[in-house]
């Protein structure tokens, strides 16, 4: 069971990405970073695939306390899956531990079954976690990674990556060209 501190409501609020700099309007780009990315992941199965991306955005130092992270992430995962569909999975939480936004994303070496609604295995899994003074921004994150990833050329190149920079560089172009 998640923390007292890590809850899933909030009053808006300015935040940090994860590079520090503060900022009003919620730019999915400048989550984006590479060492926050794995492609292949390890993991085979949806527990393990939140808990391999928490410990990924705390190697790269973006979150001081996995152990909550995981915890929060996973009572919500519980409360409702967070596969979308069409093989893509946004698992997220919100935390007062965190002064920052944050995002991981990886590709499992096999698709991971994460209850989907269409019952299609998850081939991409997009991690975000909010500091819990970010209602807006974590709703806006969530609706343009769905927007994103309607575009089926887009979402069938993403799921074809091989390598964290292949990942990187598909997202950061189209989030480059894209008004999403």
């Amino acid at each position: 069971m998640a923390t007292p501190d890590c809850i899933d409501t909030i009053p808006l609020l300015p935040i940090p990405n994860c590079r520090g700099s503060t900022t009003t309007k919620m730019n999915l780009i400048d989550l984006l970073q590479e060492n926050t990315m794995r492609a292949p992941l390890v993991s085979t199965d949806r527990h393990d695939a939140i808990s391999e991306l928490v410990d990924i955005l705390a190697e790269a130092d973006c979150i001081s306390d996995a152990k909550t992270i995981k915890e929060l992430v996973w009572e919500r995962e519980l409360q409702r899956t967070t596969g979308i569909g069409e093989g893509l999975a946004i698992p997220h939480g919100r935390c007062d531990k965190l002064d920052k936004m944050v995002m991981a994303m990886g590709r499992p070496s096999s698709p991971i079954d994460f209850a989907s609604p269409d019952k299609r295995p998850v081939e991409l899994i997009i991690l975000l976690v909010s500091p819990t003074g970010n209602t807006s921004d974590h709703i806006q994150a969530l609706g343009r990674i769905s927007r994103l990833m309607v575009d089926r050329t887009f979402r069938e190149a993403a799921y074809s990556t091989d390598s964290a920079n292949a990942l990187f560089t598909i997202f950061k172009d189209a989030l480059s060209t894209s008004s999403v």
